[in-house]
């Protein structure tokens, strides 16, 4: 199990005056850039989903899993991790569902109606409501990153290069107070990811020096974690962290994972600035696409670090 000694930081974006350009803005974005520097993640306490927003998706995600193996089988992907992912010998307790462009409409409409072909209005508008108001914080994120690292000329584009999924997962209770695997160990593929979870532990982060440390988030926050395709993108500057979840109990768990993802055929590729003698180029330009079908095959998911293995420079 995970140590309880160390607590990952707590960062407060609810501040309505938080602006770029403020004094409050300049002090946030300076604990941001140090969070994700020494450990690749920290809690985010961020007010502007309401507490109703927060419960209905909870009562949605039971709702969707309660459905029959045979309707959510329909929410399929040619992208791995997009579509249905369940009845895994290795990962028995999990299983998860994906929709693409969630903060559109149209986008969470298509995948209710695929579910639930008599309409569920309930459960479209509040997914879509929930990924609108959380991708706020992603770009808040994002551009205090960009401007810590003197990069603001890339803004535009580097904010118009992703789109989002919104990822729901369940974890059955192990049935046993004896610590079972939910998730293997490992790193996102993606620019940044920002987890929201029911009131049932068990998120872990594997600190830089080793030690596993148990993520017990308040329930109105959320965990903000870099992605390895972010940490190509800065050439090393931020610290993408394994994690995985480990369970106990009866009571599943739920989460929602908002993935800011970079589009198909947009190249990866670290700005000049951040490449000199200090800090030489680590890893090639790539297409993420691609690099996430080579994390899934073979030679993949044996490597300690799939992106060296794919684009180390």
């Amino acid at each position: 199990m995970g140590s309880n000694s160390i607590i990952l930081p707590k960062i407060d974006f609810s501040d309505s005056e938080l602006k770029p350009g403020t004094e409050k803005w300049a002090s946030i974005r300076s604990k941001v850039l140090g969070a994700l520097e020494e450990f690749g993640c920290f809690e985010a306490a961020f007010d502007k989903i309401p507490i109703e927003t927060r419960r209905s998706l909870f009562d949605a995600l039971e709702e969707l899993f309660d459905l029959p193996l045979q309707i959510k089988v329909r929410n399929s992907s040619k992208k791995p991790f997009h579509g249905y992912v369940g009845q895994y010998p290795q990962v028995p307790l999990y299983e998860s569902m994906g929709i693409d462009d969630a903060n559109l409409p149209e986008k969470v409409q298509s995948f209710t109606d695929l579910l639930w072909p008599e309409g569920n209005s309930n459960f479209s508008n509040t997914l879509n409501s929930y990924s609108v108001q959380l991708s706020e914080l992603d770009l808040m994120v994002r551009r205090m990153i960009l401007e810590s690292l003197g990069l603001e000329k890339y803004m535009e584009e580097h904010m118009e290069s992703t789109n989002y999924l919104l990822r729901v997962m369940k974890y059955k209770g192990p049935q046993t107070s004896e610590s079972k695997l939910g998730l293997n160990a490992h790193t996102d593929k993606n620019i940044l990811t920002i987890l929201h979870q029911n009131q049932i532990q068990g998120l872990e982060v594997l600190t830089k020096e080793g030690t596993w440390i148990e993520v017990k988030p308040s329930p109105d926050s959320f965990i903000v974690m870099i992605g390895d395709s972010f940490l190509a993108w800065t050439n090393g500057r931020l610290h993408s962290p394994y994690h995985r979840v480990m369970m106990t109990g009866n009571e599943a768990r739920y989460s929602a994972g908002l993935f800011s993802i970079p589009k198909a055929g947009y190249i990866i590729k670290a700005p000049d600035e951040l490449v000199d003698e200090e800090h030489p180029l680590l890893f090639k330009p790539f297409d993420h696409v691609e690099f996430l079908a080579f994390y899934y095959t073979e030679e993949g998911q044996k490597s300690q670090s799939a992106l060296k293995a794919y684009c180390g420079a």
